[in-house]
């Protein structure tokens, strides 16, 4: 018996549209841009001397994946503190990848890669600056919530 692979539907959408973005992660902007910088670390990456293979190499695209799969994890925390928690860590492996990127602007490779370092740059201020705001936003959310349930005694013992 030969089963048939092909795509069924279900509400007029085939199998493959329904699972698209099934993920909160998959729809988020942050995601789509860490996937991006991927990219452009593999790139950067691939270009390195084979002596930073086991090295420089080997960080920066580590680093770079655990941005994407800290956004993934945190999505599906159950509050959002615990996933600004995540955030700070893919802000942190995201610091890590800059800190690569110096290193390789440091060292004669620079020169060489001088258009892929600038593209990271350019994408990398923009996921940074994503990556901060949503963070920001899901602290400064849960700061009210606390705030609207503080009893008045300790708001006033804060001062």
């Amino acid at each position: 018996v030969t089963e048939d692979r092909r795509p069924r539907k279900r509400g007029g959408q085939t199998a493959e549209k329904v699972m698209e973005n099934a993920f909160k992660f998959e729809r988020l902007e942050v995601w789509s841009l860490s996937l991006d910088y991927i990219d452009l670390c593999y790139a950067l990456a691939e270009q390195l001397p084979k002596q930073e293979k086991y090295n420089l190499n080997d960080q920066l695209v580590r680093a770079a994946t655990s941005i994407a799969l800290n956004i993934a994890e945190g999505s599906t925390s159950q509050s959002d503190p615990e996933q600004a928690r995540f955030l700070g860590l893919a802000l942190r492996s995201f610091i890590e990848t800059v800190a690569c990127r110096r290193l390789v602007e440091r060292t004669h490779h620079g020169r060489a890669l001088q258009d892929l370092l600038s593209s990271s740059e350019e994408l990398g201020q923009k996921l940074f600056a994503k990556l901060q705001a949503m963070r920001h936003a899901l602290v400064n959310q849960d700061e009210t919530r606390l705030a609207v349930h503080r009893p008045r005694s300790a708001v006033i013992a804060r001062r």
